[in-house]
């Protein structure tokens, strides 16, 4: 089995309860994974405090120029070191980064056709050479969406996307999106293997609904991005259980 590529939402990640959970999920894995977290939640609620008002475009955070230095400062900081101290403090070797260190993600300004999204990228290259290298060490690499164009401008990118991206170029073994159900469930059991034809079933059927449709279609989109797999799972399934999902 290849390597696991696992993306955390930033809703959870101000929660000691889920990050707590997380480290202890992660120190039972055999092998290292990636970790691709976000960091909404908390910049907003400290845009908040400083006066600034999130806005949003077809779920997509616009990101201005303040925006954007709270993004660096959330997620390539307090979020990212959060992470990797409570990983350190397991005993879990850790590294934290963003993909703006060592070049590991190289992106271009996101041209969303539903308008303007200001400093918001899009994934153009992976520097898995460098990914590779880190991982070699065998560390635990906690990774930070924020990243640069080859000019050294920098972008909030979307936490799904670059797990994505990530994945596939580094042909993982299963992309993993954690949340905080088993998985798909019907009728009180997890489903645990879909195709992408029963997903869109089980949402016509409103069977997957709610918060679940934006996790599955982050799943189909890894799928259509060239990942073999992807699960979605709670911590207590991450190393084995939940919904995998696949093309067939």
């Amino acid at each position: 089995m290849g390597r696991m590529v696992i993306k955390v939402g930033g809703h959870e990640l101000d929660d000691a309860q889920f990050v707590q959970g997380l480290v202890e999920a992660i120190t039972d894995l055999p092998e290292r994974p990636i970790l691709v977290h976000g960091g909404g939640k908390e910049i907003s609620q400290l845009g908040l405090a400083l006066g600034l008002s999130a806005t949003f475009m077809g779920g997509m955070r616009v990101t201005d120029s303040a925006m954007l230095r709270l993004a660096v400062m959330v997620m390539a900081g307090l979020a990212n070191k959060r992470l990797v101290a409570a990983l350190l403090t397991a005993g879990v070797p850790a590294i934290g980064v963003s993909g703006v260190d060592l070049g590991l993600l190289r992106v271009v300004k996101w041209d969303y056709p539903g308008g303007d999204l200001g400093w918001v990228g899009k994934v153009e290259r992976v520097n898995a050479e460098a990914l590779d290298q880190l991982l070699s060490l065998g560390v635990t690499v906690v990774l930070s969406p924020i990243s640069a164009d080859t000019a050294g401008q920098m972008y909030n990118v979307n936490a799904d996307h670059v797990a994505q991206a990530v994945a596939r170029t580094l042909g993982a073994g299963e992309l993993v999106f954690i949340t905080n159900v088993p998985g798909v469930m019907r009728d009180g059991e997890t489903l645990p293997h879909l195709t992408r034809a029963e997903v869109e079933t089980l949402i016509a059927q409103e069977v997957i609904a709610g918060g679940m449709i934006p996790k599955v279609r982050s799943a189909l989109e890894a799928i259509a991005d060239g990942v073999a797999t992807a699960r979605i799972c709670n911590l207590a399934s991450l190393a084995s259980g939940g919904t995998v999902i696949s093309e067939g």
